[in-house]
């Protein structure tokens, strides 16, 4: 029975991770907030940056590729710190942000410049022949891509796109490293406190588990069935 408590694996520390599951739901919530806002801001900066890159103004292009490079280069985690710490810090505590609008914003950021690769191959994965086809007949470059280019590269987008959105539920994980009441931190205080590791990560993973799989599978099969489109 001793060997039992010691173990990390011993149910008594499983029925404490349930009588402690209300901390873990909270965490779970405050999770699907982030990713919601951080998915939203990611979709807008997707959408702009994307149709930017995909246009023939050479200074947009330009500004797209530099949005994209360097927030694809740069880690996530040092952004996390850039905005919460180094914004505070330059401007002498005149911009103090939440941590939960860090997470939004950082996550949806650095989110946007993928999806934004996403829309960007999408689009031109559509004959160029049809935007030349609707700018001849008097559509603007807007009107273009709004009605004609992206309703057909949706097919193509789809998959990559509902990835990046598991990947953003994920990285959201990284708002423990400034206390943002997170499942991951959730799981991390209570492991640190109670000494359950075992159940409040894996716990953790659970709750990451039923937001991601779901999405990846949906992804999957979408996949799968465009792949059968166009092989008839």
């Amino acid at each position: 029975m001793i060997y039992l408590t010691a173990s990390p694996f011993a149910w008594e520390r499983w029925t404490a991770f349930f009588a402690n599951f209300g901390e873990f739901a909270k965490g779970f919530l405050y999770t699907l907030g982030m990713s919601a806002g951080a998915l939203a801001l990611s979709l807008v900066l997707g959408l702009i940056f994307g149709a930017m890159s995909s246009s023939k103004n050479k200074i947009l292009k330009a500004i797209a590729r530099i949005y994209v490079e360097i927030f694809q280069n740069t880690p996530l985690l040092v952004q996390f710190v850039f905005v919460f710490y180094g914004l505070a810090i330059l401007s002498n505590g005149a911009i103090m942000i939440s941590t939960f609008m860090t997470a939004v914003l950082c996550v949806g950021i650095y989110h946007g410049a993928y999806i934004a690769e996403v829309i960007r191959s999408g689009i031109e994965a559509v004959p160029k022949g049809q935007t030349e086809a609707a700018l001849s007949q008097g559509f603007t470059y807007k009107q273009t891509m709004s009605l004609i280019i992206l309703p057909q590269a949706v097919r193509t987008i789809l998959p990559p796109m509902t990835n990046q959105v598991v990947n953003l539920i994920k990285n959201t994980s990284t708002v423990a490293i400034i206390s943002g009441a997170d499942i991951m931190f959730t799981a991390k205080a209570w492991a640190y406190e109670t000494t359950n590791y075992v159940p409040a990560f894996a716990g953790a993973a659970l709750l990451y588990f039923i937001m991601c799989f779901p999405l990846a599978t949906w992804a999957r099969r979408k996949e799968e069935k465009n792949k059968k489109a166009y092989s008839l």
